[in-house]
């Protein structure tokens, strides 16, 4: 069968691209460049010691900065495998195209004109290959690898065809912390459990501690497979021909990192090997830093840049290396946006943006909890000690934020407090930064038609069979959504009226947000409910019934059992039924006073069957997790 190298080689072309560059005055032409991606999967760049001191050594990793670039500030645009890998295949914002749910209930297109971005690697000739994971949101076309799969390797190519790879290392996963009391009285870490550094916003004991040093064992393991791909490289002679990215899939994995917007949940370390030949094009010394911001929806746009290929318009991404880019615009570059919101069968929706030192974080559902349950979280045995130890009063200020209710905007001086544990946002003396970080981000999501702000069931009904061009057709629709849910950031008296309009609404959706600002204002918002109580038996929809019986129980006017079992009797949608759970979810762990029951029995047999119902269910009626 002809493959794509050899239609090229017929087409006499000497190979798909060439990378040209200017080196002391003198135009030279070279080979197009190999590209390697290693991704190790929930790691933080302050693992590694080339970042933090604190961290642990990685000589291998150090090889490529050594020979190549380290970025001191990458980031993931999400804190969760799906996303953060749909927006690196994509180059889009995830919320733009409706790839922005962990997992995904049904995967979505990509945009109109816009391939993923290995494609158009193959079109120019390149073999690409993954080994092994997707976990794409989006529907993958068939022109995207030459191969996925965990036999995946440039070593299957024609003789001399260049190649991009992604290597995938699965050690640092989240999975890897998942041992039991009795293994870890048996398994003894290499790292010394009394040396590592538990930052102020975990508990210190020795379960904490314990879990540390098993997690800096992963990365020192991390680093050995990093090795051996790039012996591997040597072997066949191809490291001076091949760029290498090292860099994590998103922060984590540590309790309160992998899932939010916290530092922790999204930088990541970032190096990139500059082979000898290729220097001229990298606009840096090998083994530099750079301070500049780059983060994952970038990415794609860079590899097509070093390969010498045109970056498509449509991509949201910008590149950060190779032909063009110019070491004094990359010194501009100190803003990413990045995004949360369901994670498996818990929902929160938060958007985030940092600027330099600066870092804001706007939480859609402040009275939503950081801790709501999530099954796969609470495996960990460190998730489950931090409850217990705060269920017991056992916690001090700043390890306790994680269970309470939170401020509808966050902002954090990084530079002065890099764990994001004192909120600037009410300090008056920061008014002007706050101001122009909010405006910023409503700029961002509105500038990418931010779908998160539509409840996920209504997405899938109306808008994943072309979410970008949903979006489109949908920015005043948009907008007035986002301007409603802006209500929360006013004085309640001079939101009092924008809220009463959205209530009294024809447009369900408006509804929908002027309740959860209800929620947000709590008994500050009590003149609304006759309204809400009315709306809890009479709104067409049961999402809305739901959000209003939410707010009353929030503020503990009234039993929502009774609203939330109907609505889950009649939903037949698995997005819709996970929202409804989400409410049960929250009133039992912020510890109700209501004896909250979900009558299984109600449910749809075919939605019963679903895991993520099936673990809310069980969670809430089972009072030994209370």
């Amino acid at each position: 069968m002809m493959n794509h190298f050899n239609k090229f080689l017929i087409a006499g072309e000497l190979l798909a691209v060439s990378v040209v560059f200017s080196s002391c005055e003198q135009v030279k032409e070279v080979q197009a460049p190999n590209i390697i991606w290693i991704t190790s999967e929930d790691n933080s760049s302050n693992f590694l010691q080339l970042y933090d001191e604190k961290g642990v050594p990685a000589p291998n990793i150090e090889f490529l900065a050594e020979n190549g670039i380290v970025y001191t500030h990458a980031f993931s645009n999400a804190p969760v495998c799906s996303v953060a890998r749909s927006t690196l295949i994509s180059s889009r914002y995830a919320p733009g195209i409706g790839a922005h749910y962990h997992r995904k209930i049904q995967q979505v297109p990509m945009p109109e004109g816009l391939r993923m971005f290995p494609a158009y690697l193959r079109d120019a000739g390149y073999y690409t290959t993954n080994n092994a994971k997707e976990d794409y949101n989006i529907i993958k076309a068939d022109n995207v690898w030459d191969e996925s799969s965990n036999k995946a390797s440039w070593r299957n190519r024609e003789e001399n065809q260049p190649f991009f790879h992604v290597q995938n290392i699965g050690v640092t996963h989240e999975s890897r912390l998942h041992f039991t009391a009795e293994q870890m009285q048996k398994q003894q870490n290499t790292t010394d459990s009394d040396s590592v550094f538990i930052p102020p916003y975990h508990p210190q004991n020795e379960l904490f501690k314990y879990t540390y040093a098993r997690y800096y064992d992963r990365n020192m393991e991390m680093d050995q497979q990093v090795g051996k791909i790039v012996n591997q490289l040597k072997e066949d002679g191809l490291l001076d021909n091949t760029f290498i990215f090292y860099f994590g899939d998103h922060g984590g994995v540590l309790p309160g990192s992998k899932g939010y917007l916290k530092e922790q949940g999204l930088k990541v370390p970032l190096v990139i090997y500059v082979p000898e030949k290729y220097k001229a094009i990298a606009h840096n010394s090998r083994g530099t830093e750079v301070d500049a911001f780059v983060s994952f929806v970038d990415f794609g746009a860079t590899v097509l840049n070093l390969a010498g290929i045109e970056v498509p318009e449509e991509m949201d991404g910008n590149p950060f290396l190779g032909k063009g880019i110019k070491s004094k615009e990359l010194k501009k570059r100190d803003e990413t946006f990045s995004y949360a919101d369901r994670f498996d069968e818990k929902y929160d929706l938060v958007r985030a943006l940092r600027k330099g030192n600066y870092k804001y974080i706007r939480n859609y559902q402040a009275f939503n909890i950081d801790a709501l349950q999530n099954d796969y979280r609470y495996i960990m045995l460190a998730y489950e000690n931090w409850r217990e130890l705060f269920k017991k009063g056992e916690l001090d200020n700043n390890q306790s934020s994680f269970f309470r209710t939170k401020n509808p905007e966050e902002l954090y001086d990084l530079e002065n407090d890099p764990y994001e544990l004192n909120n600037l946002a009410k300090d008056p003396q920061y008014a002007e930064v706050l101001n122009s970080m909010r405006n910023s981000l409503k700029e961002k999501i509105m500038d990418v038609s931010d779908l998160g702000f539509y409840p996920e069931h209504y997405f899938l009904d109306n808008a994943v069979m072309n979410p970008s061009g949903f979006g489109m057709e949908r920015k005043d629709e948009i907008e007035k959504l986002i301007a409603i849910a802006d209500l929360a950031l006013l004085e309640f008296d001079d939101a009092k009226e924008g809220i009463e309009k959205s209530l009294q609404s024809d447009n369900h959706l408006e509804r929908y947000w002027g309740l959860i600002v209800c929620s947000t204002f709590g008994e500050e918002a009590r003149d609304f409910i006759p309204d809400i109580k009315v709306m809890t038996l009479n709104d067409q929809e049961p999402i809305n019934r739901v959000r209003a019986a939410e707010y009353l129980a929030l503020i503990e006017e009234e039993d929502p059992t009774v609203v939330i079992n109907e609505a889950l009797a009649k939903s037949t949608k698995l997005a819709e039924s996970l929202l409804i759970l989400n409410t049960a979810t929250l009133l039992k762990d912020i510890n109700s006073p209501y004896p909250l029951r979900i009558s299984a029995e109600l449910i749809p047999e075919n939605l019963m069957g679903e895991n993520y119902i099936e673990r809310r269910v069980n969670y809430i009626n089972n009072n030994d997790s209370e």
